[in-house]
């Protein structure tokens, strides 16, 4: 306890005994003020110089002070200071007096406690974000909290100058006075709403609760501002007058749109508000737009594995990406939809950032190479790779800020970049960024293409296409990732655009990409050879994440310099990697220079190449490149291609192989399937494509005749239709898992819909399917979704046919562009490095040397990629990870089984040719 104020009677001052009491702290028991905090009764000494548990004694002495009264000020039970109070005089206790004055003392913390609760009003009256008031049965104001002046306008002055009436609108007065008559009546007002004039004109929508004290002739109130409900209920309003004139247009129009007003219909009825029952109605309206282009989209891909004109392909080609086109906007239109009802939720999933990044570019980097465009990207090393989020959506706001940056863009480049703005427990928020050297974006317009259906100009849409949802969406999805996004611009030189996300880190840790094979990659040097600064900028600094020692070169020329300096001064570059596409020297001629230089016959050349380049495989192998790489280069890519080429042993240059990872098909045997589809044309594409698998197909129009035909034959699996005429495939589904109760047989059943309403997926599974795919079905998906629900033991359908083929010619064609010319000379190019990788195993092996087994195992295993089916590549895989592991225990069996399913590939590879 401290002494906090002083005061005396009559003009003399006790300075030396009022400087001791202010210096002083007295603890519980010490001294007076101690003693009183401690009984919390009045304490009076009779003679304070003489008193032993006074420290001030000797000073007051001096000062002729004595007699000494101490008491506590009291609020309930707790001690809120000490009053002393001192005499000349030395006197005997008077117990009167100490009573009075332990009663003034209840008395002061009384009043120091209303103080402190009337304080603790005022505050709250202060910071409230809600309009509080007190007014007057007169009609004025009394007092205001500073929310009024920020909501409305007013300084204070003007708000308690005149009758709060003239600030209420001319339609409300006459329901606020009537309320305040009821009021002034003892009535309290719970809910009453009208509306107040604002400074500069507009009115705000006002919520009160109100209480009078007619006494006091005051009425207390508290008002909200309701001003966004309101609108957000005239939105309602409007969207309710929107869809009812939609409904009456739909029922005109009865005869060509039936099917469809029946769905809108069932949606209205059972949509609550206005904004539902739109969401219902644009997911009726894909299912009516996506059954037809399944059957486009299918037959046409179906027509163009067939022998063709170049003019028959060219029709063909323009026709599906007409379909795609209209898939894509009829997506857009749902993912908006349902971002505008709040329907859309994110997944939280792990995933690996910088392969969902460098994968997602790689599906555009075929465009951007069609235009002689750079695309990059460019992820910071301090940014973790193990993260939790929604990967999908994360690729979607790419793939359309990436997409629009390259179709804007005509000369240039276009690159991704992503930096670390902010780390705390458990998350991060990332800011990406997509950069271009486009056309730009006027500054009046920009704040226009966030818009839905709108983009900077009309003449933009009609050269370069697009819906205008894109960037409405990007927007939508960027808030629910957390963050935010906007964009800088200048016309004619380019345009950035920048959004943020917050995502999780996985409870692993961060993965780093590191080098981790059995391989020293730290202090390597290495060369980088690229007229882009950007591409050698984040070239540099990967490989300095992976400690080694680059250098860059902006061009063929200055390349051969610094190779002939190293060559001379004994630092030789272990490792080149060359852009393929630059001014003056190119990277062929460049790399046939240094494969002629005897002095650099140990240097590694590995090429950076458009996708639009890889056919040209007779040039690589006369230029001297160990291998090459399509851009933009997957940094996990880039790794593995260094440590598999600077493992082997340094003998001859072996050909050029392409890093690439194509998903091999897995054997499938045949089986009998029951296809349950309504209209003719889905019957036709699905039976044709399951047929070309191998697999035997019978056709039901309904649920009823699905039943029918499970009941006569057996059958491996089920493709059922959910939206059929006289029986549905739901009703079909629950049916046959009804009448599986009693005989624990279970058949898989596969339901397909091109309905894309919330819940179908749930509805789907709850009836009993074992998977879903939606419309239009894209192929791959379903024979996965096929092989995963018939991979176990062989069923009615398998009747000892002879197995499908290793390798599907017409499934590896897109792969190569169409090229079947391109294809065989792959083939060529397998079939005479396989053998030599094989015996390159069988060596190392039989040696017990893992890194080469790693290194061997690895090359194999990427050209594989390219023809093989599951089983090779997980063979030569299964090679390679011992070699990591150093156990090579298992080794000589694994081989056998790489050498059968080789012996496999090879032949079918031979039919190729």
């Amino acid at each position: 306890m401290r002494c906090v104020e002083t005061w005396h009677s009559g003009g003399r001052r006790f300075e030396e005994f009022e400087t001791a009491s202010r210096g002083s702290t007295f603890p519980p028991g010490m001294g007076l003020p101690g003693r009183v905090w401690t009984t919390a009764k009045p304490v009076w000494i009779s003679d304070v110089a003489r008193d032993a548990n006074f420290p001030r004694g000797p000073i007051a002495a001096r000062e002729g002070l004595h007699g000494a009264i101490g008491f506590p000020i009291l609020h309930g039970q707790e001690i809120l200071g000490v009053m002393e109070f001192f005499s000349r005089e030395i006197r005997p206790p008077d117990e009167d007096l100490l009573l009075m004055l332990a009663s003034a003392g209840s008395q002061i913390g009384v009043f120091i406690g209303r103080r402190r609760a009337q304080e603790e009003l005022d505050c709250f009256f202060a910071l409230s974000l809600d309009l509080l008031c007190i007014a007057n049965f007169e009609g004025y104001f009394v007092r205001l909290n500073p929310a009024w002046e920020r909501v409305f306008g007013y300084s204070k002055d003007q708000l308690l100058s005149v009758p709060y009436i003239e600030f209420v609108h001319p339609e409300d007065r006459e329901a606020t006075i009537a309320e305040a008559a009821k009021l002034m009546t003892g009535i309290d007002t719970i809910s009453f709403e009208n509306r107040y004039r604002c400074n500069d004109g507009s009115y705000r929508w006002l919520l009160w609760t109100t209480t009078a004290v007619v006494g006091q002739r005051l009425m207390y109130a508290a008002a909200r501002d309701i001003t966004f409900r309101k609108q957000a209920e005239e939105e309602l309003r409007r969207y309710a007058r929107g869809m009812e004139s939609a409904k009456q247009e739909l029922e005109e129009n009865a005869a060509r749109l039936g099917q469809l007003v029946k769905e809108l219909e069932i949606a209205k009825r059972r949509a609550e508000g206005a904004t539902a029952a739109k969401a219902e109605f644009l997911a009726n309206m894909s299912h009516e737009i996506r059954t037809p282009l399944h059957a486009v989209i299918g037959m046409t891909e179906l027509a163009m594995e067939t022998r063709l004109t170049p003019e028959q392909r060219d029709y063909l080609r323009t026709i599906k990406d007409s379909a795609d086109s209209l898939l894509t906007l009829v997506n857009d239109i749902l993912d908006f939809s349902k971002i505008e009802a709040r329907k859309l939720d994110l997944d939280r999933v792990e995933f690996n950032l910088r392969d969902t990044l460098e994968d997602t570019l790689r599906v555009l980097a075929q465009r951007a190479h069609q235009k002689q465009l750079e695309l990059a990207c460019h992820v910071r090393p301090d940014i973790p790779d193990a993260l939790v989020g929604d990967p999908g959506r994360l690729r979607q706001v790419v793939i359309n800020l990436v997409g629009n940056a390259i179709k804007f863009t005509e000369q240039g480049e276009v690159v991704l970049g992503v930096e670390l703005e902010d780390r705390a427990d458990g998350d991060v928020r990332l800011r990406f960024s997509v950069a271009d050297t486009g056309i730009g974006i006027p500054p009046e317009k920009q704040g226009l293409i966030f818009e839905a259906f709108s983009q900077a100009d009309t003449s933009t849409t009609r050269k370069y296409g697009g819906s205008g949802l894109g960037l409405a969406i990007c927007c939508q999805l960027v808030e629910l990732m957390g963050g935010k996004i906007w964009l800088e611009s200048s016309v004619g030189k380019g345009s950035t655009f920048h959004f943020t996300a917050r995502l999780g880190l996985q409870k692993t840790g961060s993965k780093k990409i590191a080098p981790t094979q059995p391989v020293n990659l730290r202090g390597l040097p290495v060369l980088i050879v690229d007229d882009s600064a950007t591409n050698r900028r984040i070239l540099e600094e990967t490989l300095r994440n992976w400690r080694m020692k680059p250098a860059t070169a902006e061009s063929g020329a200055a390349a051969l310099r610094a190779l002939d300096k190293a060559a001379k001064t004994g630092r030789l570059f272990r490792l080149v990697l060359i852009d393929a596409l630059m001014p003056e020297m190119d990277g062929f001629t460049l790399a046939k220079r240094i494969s002629q230089d005897s002095r650099l016959a140990k240097t590694t050349v590995i090429m950076l190449t458009s996708a639009a380049q890889t056919a040209r495989r007779a040039r690589y192998r006369k230029s001297g490149i160990d291998a090459y790489l399509t851009k933009p280069v997957k940094q996990s890519d880039l790794l593995d291609t260094i440590v598999t080429y600077l493992s082997r042993p340094a003998t001859r240059r072996e050909r050029p192989r392409a890093v690439r990872r194509t998903a091999a098909r897995e054997k499938t045997r045949g089986l009998r399937i029951l296809l349950a589809e309504d209209i003719p044309a889905n019957q036709k594409l699905a039976t044709r494509l399951l047929e070309k698998r191998g697999h035997t197909v019978v056709v039901a129009a309904n649920g009823r005749e699905a039943l029918g035909a499970l009941a006569k034959h057996p059958f491996d699996l089920v493709l059922m239709d959910v939206q059929m005429p006289e029986m549905d495939g739901l009703t079909a589904a629950a049916a046959i898992r009804k009448k599986e109760k009693t005989t624990g047989a279970h058949i898989p059943l596969v339901a397909m819909t091109a309905h894309a309403a919330k819940g179908d997926r749930a509805r789907c599974l709850a009836a009993g399917m074992d998977a879903y795919i939606s419309k239009p079905i894209q192929t791959q998906k379903l024979f996965e979704t096929i092989e995963s629900l018939t991979a176990a033991a062989p069923g009615p359908g398998e009747r000892g046919e002879a197995p499908l083929p290793v390798i599907d010619e017409a499934a590896l064609l897109p792969g190569v562009g169409g090229d079947r010319k391109l294809l065989r000379e792959l083939a060529e190019l397998f079939l005479e490095d396989a053998p030599g990788v094989l015996s390159r195993i069988k060596r190392a092996l039989s040696r017990r040397d893992a890194r080469e087994l790693t290194a061997a195992a690895h090359a194999l295993k990427g050209s594989v990629g390219m023809f093989s089916t599951k089983s090779a590549f997980e063979a030569a895989r299964a090679l390679e990870d011992m070699g990591k592991r150093g156990n090579l225990a298992e080794g000589k069996k694994a081989y056998e089984v790489l050498e059968r399913e080789m012996a496999q590939l090879v032949k079918a590879i031979g039919a190729l040719r």
